[in-house]
């Protein structure tokens, strides 16, 4: 959905980064910080009110710490990094953005559709979010749940 094509629907999603509502990693962040032009720059703008670091007294990071520790042992066997690289599974910072929300009490929201089906070797988001207990939003569903239409 390129901002060109839909520039409301971009600015609504920028007002809500713009108040503080997301909360990312640092892996995440510099994921998101390389998206081109006005939602990619409010990103960089906002970066104090997205990114949450380790060691901020702001947050309960050792909460965060303690879910990240415990799920990168849980789920070691289908973490990508620990098993080759292996594709089509999760990497260590869909881990951290899952620990993040779980730390939180927040959704995640991904790309990735729930039908995956996780297995011994691979899993997903929403896979590693429902074994957490934590809601997963598809963009789509976000944006119904937010309210956003164009």
């Amino acid at each position: 959905m390129p901002e060109d094509i839909y520039p409301i629907l971009w600015s609504r999603i920028a007002k809500i980064i713009v108040a503080g509502r997301f909360a990312v990693t640092k892996e995440i962040y510099d994921e998101l910080v390389n998206l081109p032009g006005p939602v990619g720059i409010c990103i960089q703008k906002n970066c104090p009110a997205l990114q949450l670091e380790v060691g901020d007294a702001d947050w309960d990071w050792a909460t965060y710490v303690g879910h990240i520790n415990r799920m990168r042992s849980t789920y070691k066997s289908v973490i990508s990094e620990y098993n080759g690289n292996r594709k089509g599974t999760a990497c260590l910072n869909d881990v951290s953005i899952v620990a993040l929300a779980k730390s939180l009490e927040l959704p995640v929201i991904s790309m990735e559709a729930i039908t995956f089906q996780a297995s011994s070797t691979k899993i997903r988001i929403p896979g590693l979010c429902g074994l957490e207990g934590i809601e997963h939003l598809t963009f789509n569903k976000f944006l119904r749940a937010e309210g956003i239409s164009i």
